[in-house]
């Protein structure tokens, strides 16, 4: 009965047909790969493709196969942000009532990346730029080249760098400084400087980045599935909540992946002297 309810409440999500942007999965069908596929542009982003990528991400919240997620572009490049043509310029033609529903549409797609309970795993080469940076910040992890440039580029084009959560999000990754400078300027933050920030978890070698996002995404789906999904949520609530509050919700939360099997798996996993083996229930 209770298998029913689950079967009810979940639904394979690998075998999912997406148009505007390329979706693989693993073998063991446990890592979607989403690769932004326009290489001859540098992979910017279209309305078609902002509305892909944000229900792709909405469906992952109940997902009963994908653990984890690979986001990287193609050609060398992350993404370049919205299309010049296909978004910038229809844009400018909008009136505001239209003009907030595309900004509310691409910050759902934001608030659907960290609201799916699967880590994701940003990996960077090239141009990452305005809402490509967006995509990158949004992400759980994130690992670079020494070639991957990462620039807010909202006020170069007369807008505010308030976009996309980024006033919010970019400062608790790098600190309220750095993030007001990159978010003012529009300049270009080096791979380098990322990673002594703390935007890049790590810088690779171009062909060496996807079979890092891959080795790591694969431990991801490996491990214990609910208490990676619990660990992220928490990491997203207790921003907003003080030491005591956010103390309490832990509590709360590490009870509950106690009363999982993955727990007792792992206990009977160290009493016997062998590695575990999760099956994220």
């Amino acid at each position: 009965m209770a298998e029913n309810a689950m079967q009810a409440m979940t639904r394979p999500v690998a075998q999912r047909q997406l148009q505007h942007v390329q979706l693989t999965v693993s073998d063991n069908g446990q890592v979607a790969t989403i690769t932004l596929n326009r290489p001859e542009r540098k992979n910017p982003l279209t309305f078609d493709s902002y509305a892909e990528l944000r229900e792709f991400f909405r469906a992952l919240q109940y997902a009963s196969d994908i653990r984890a997620v690979i986001l990287t572009g193609a050609g060398g490049n992350f993404c370049s942000g919205g299309d010049v043509f296909e978004i910038i310029e229809p844009l400018t033609k909008m009136a505001v009532p239209e003009l907030l529903a595309f900004t509310r549409m691409t910050g759902d797609l934001v608030k659907a990346m960290r609201a799916c309970p699967q880590p994701i795993i940003a990996a960077l080469d090239g141009v990452t730029a305005g809402a490509g940076a967006i995509l990158a910040m949004a992400s759980d992890i994130r690992i670079a080249t020494p070639r991957t440039k990462t620039a807010f580029l909202f006020t170069r084009v007369g807008l505010a760098g308030c976009d996309m959560g980024a006033c919010s999000l970019l400062p608790r990754i790098i600190g309220q400084g750095r993030a007001a400078e990159l978010l003012y300027s529009g300049r270009t933050m080096s791979a380098e400087e990322g990673e002594r920030w703390g935007f890049h978890n790590a810088i690779l070698e171009p062909d060496e980045l996807l079979a890092e996002a891959n080795r790591r995404a694969d431990a991801l789906a490996s491990g214990p599935t609910f208490a990676h999904a619990m660990t992220k949520t928490m990491l997203q609530q207790e921003w907003n909540v003080s030491v005591e509050q956010a103390i309490e919700m832990e509590a709360q939360a590490q009870a509950l992946c106690m009363g999982t099997q993955d727990f007792q798996r792992a206990f009977e996993a160290f009493a016997a002297k062998r590695p575990p083996v999760f099956e994220g229930n």
